[in-house]
């Protein structure tokens, strides 16, 4: 009878050390992939450079600076995004450009004249940058960049198909995805203006705020 009790308590023994993996495999079932770690919070600055060419002659020059230091997002978002993460930035700049509309009604003490109502509409003018960073691998960064950039063509130029002392727009608008790393400087994008001539090239740089 003692034996016998003995052997019992053994058995209890080694069920009690056993149950606990045994717990932790149902609690992970087999093939069941462990999630990433989120992405390490990087302080980085994306610097944006729009320049305008005559030919090879540059005209002009515009910087534009963001920093990205969080997911700069809703933490769903964010999740969304996925583990490799950093964050995100966006610019608005701009102004909004009147824009004279001119309509004619009959005078209203007779005759055949008309009087001219000038109303104005306003146009909006500015860039707009949207940038997003992921980590990859090696030190390198994928940086996904969109860009609305639009403005006034000065009033000297003569514009064909345009009546003179009104206002005439153009805008452009890129959208791509490139790698960089620290320091790495990347063309985003080179158009041409069919009314102008102009050319148009936007440079990217990635830096690490250290």
């Amino acid at each position: 009878m003692t034996r016998t009790l003995a052997t019992r308590g053994v058995v209890v023994f080694a069920l009690a050390l056993g149950a606990p993996a045994w717990v932790r495999a149902q609690d992970k079932p087999a093939g069941t992939l462990t999630a990433k770690p989120p992405a390490a919070q990087v302080p980085l600055k994306i610097q944006v450079v729009i320049s305008r060419y005559q030919g090879e002659k540059k005209i002009s020059s515009l910087p534009y600076s963001l920093s990205i230091t969080g997911g700069g997002g809703s933490v769903a978002e964010n999740i969304a995004a996925g583990p490799s993460f950093i964050g995100r930035a966006n610019l608005r700049m701009g102004a909004k450009v009147p824009v004279a509309a001119t309509t004619y009604t009959p005078i209203a003490t007779g005759g055949a004249g008309v009087n001219p109502l000038v109303s104005y509409q306003y146009q909006d003018v500015g860039t707009n940058i949207d940038c997003h960073v992921w980590s990859v691998d090696d030190g390198r960064f994928r940086v996904e960049i969109t860009i609305e950039d639009s403005s006034v063509y000065p009033d000297e130029k003569e514009i064909p198909g345009t009546v003179k002392g009104n206002p005439s727009f153009r805008s452009f608008r890129g959208s791509d995805s490139m790698l960089l790393k620290d320091g790495g400087t990347a063309q985003f994008t080179t158009a041409t203006d069919k009314v102008s001539g102009e050319t148009v090239r936007v440079d990217v740089t990635l830096t690490v705020v250290k």
